[in-house]
């Protein structure tokens, strides 16, 4: 982490006793965001749209107005948390997300809105005695982020960016019915509000151990992987357990069961020393889970990912391939449901430049890393220039409530947002407004 003396500014204009003040006060904020929805195991249970989640929401709302934001909300529930400069400029954008996995960590996707938020807070400050900037600054908090309650994942930004309909994401519902559209009534987050962005700056958690492993404080990332994400439901035939025999069974348990292991094997067959395939069935759902009855139906979703669009390509062929064996071998029809898609794709080279000029400022060290983990910024690339940065994850944990990342990490990670958000701001990125 870089470090000033008591007689030399930073480049965000801060002395060593106000950037002393400045951490204490984010790392304040952390813990008390973290109390909403806080699980005995150290973690935050927030999906989204629940009372956690409409909390976290107003605790946000209070502190960003306390600093002088007009806070505002689209169809969605995305959150805008507006810092105006410059009138009639567009907006840069940073952000995250506040909802949580269930029993999830505490860092993943609420530091970096709340990181957001500091440097918006920061660089307000700096910019008082400097020249009017090219762009405004907007923090959002985006809604459905992590897809357990409703799904796809990524639900707000996919609307921003208009890859889902409104209407579609607002019936859509959870798995005891209530649609998002009467979940956002619930918690009183909905609106009808519209931004014009110019970039979109995006800071997060690792969720993975290679900066850890390379004793990186910092990591620019180049690219997404591309990940392949599908709904199947297995239809068998409801049965007595031990009064049906065998070979009488159409046994949906047993045809979801070889859908997961060959999940499993075509991500051993299909990786490479150069580029890797990971799976994972992370939902499944027993229909009637009766311990004496052979299952009638198993709703599950399948995950491939990799970062090679051929590699991906034929995994997923190999994938589909099997289907038809695993549905005469346990004598069951699968059907193919919804699907979510993203490819590889790259980050923008310039932010990417920008990014790591920021960071040797700094004094902070850094390397090129991907993300395996979807974010909204992986929507956000693909209309305006993006820059997504990573903090180390402690182990590498995440989706978990050990998930760790230390507070220096942390605080390093917000003087660097804090400086790519001065240069953005600036015009450094993208043409100004």
């Amino acid at each position: 982490m870089s470090t000033t003396d008591s007689t030399t500014a930073s480049p965000d204009g801060m002395d060593s006793t106000e950037r002393d003040e400045a951490a204490r006060a984010f790392l304040a904020d952390f813990r008390s965001m973290s109390t909403f929805g806080a699980t005995t195991g150290g973690g935050v249970d927030r999906q989204a749209g629940t009372a956690a989640d409409g909390q976290t929401r107003n605790w946000f709302r209070g502190l960003v107005e306390g600093h002088g934001f007009e806070v505002r909300y689209d169809a969605v529930g995305n959150q805008f948390a507006l810092l105006e400069l410059v009138p009639g400029v567009p907006y840069v954008a940073m952000g995250s997300h506040l909802d949580s996995q269930p029993l999830g960590g505490r860092f993943d996707g609420a530091y970096g809105v709340l990181a957001a938020a500091h440097a918006a807070i920061r660089l307000r400050a700096a910019l008082a005695d400097a020249s009017a900037p090219a762009f405004n600054i907007a923090v959002i908090n985006w809604f459905n982020e992590e897809g357990c309650r409703f799904k796809p994942s990524m639900m707000g930004s996919a609307v921003f960016t208009g890859k889902l309909p409104v209407e579609q994401v607002l019936a859509t519902t959870d798995p005891r019915g209530t649609t998002v559209r009467e979940a956002l009534e619930s918690i009183g987050t909905v609106g009808d509000f519209g931004l014009e962005v110019a970039a979109y700056l995006e800071i997060h958690i690792e969720q993975g151990r290679s900066l850890e492993d390379h004793g990186l404080s910092i990591g620019l990332v180049e690219s997404t992987w591309g990940a392949n994400k599908y709904e199947f439901v297995v239809h068998g035939e409801q049965a007595h357990t031990g009064a049906t025999v065998i070979a009488d069974r159409h046994d949906a348990l047993l045809g979801a069961s070889l859908l997961v292991a060959a999940a499993r094997e075509i991500a051993d067959e299909f990786s490479t020393d150069e580029h890797a395939v990971i799976t994972s069935c992370g939902e499944f759902t027993v229909f009637p889970n009766s311990p004496v009855v052979v299952a009638s139906r198993v709703d599950l979703l399948v995950d491939l990912r990799s970062t090679d669009h051929d590699v991906l390509a034929a995994a997923d062929a190999e994938l589909h391939r099997r289907v038809a064996a695993i549905e005469e071998r346990a004598d069951v029809s699968i059907e193919r449901g919804a699907e979510h898609i993203w490819a590889s794709k790259a980050y923008d080279a310039s932010g990417m430049a920008l990014a790591a000029a920021a960071a040797e400022e700094l004094g902070l060290t850094y390397g090129t890393v991907r993300t395996l983990a979807g974010h909204d910024s992986t929507n956000m690339k693909d209309i305006v220039p993006t820059i997504m940065l990573f903090v180390p994850s402690v182990d590498g944990i995440s989706h978990n409530e050990k998930e760790l990342t230390r507070d220096e990490d942390m605080l390093a990670g917000v003087d660097l947002l804090t400086e790519v958000l001065r240069r953005v701001v600036g015009g450094d990125f993208v043409a100004g407004g």
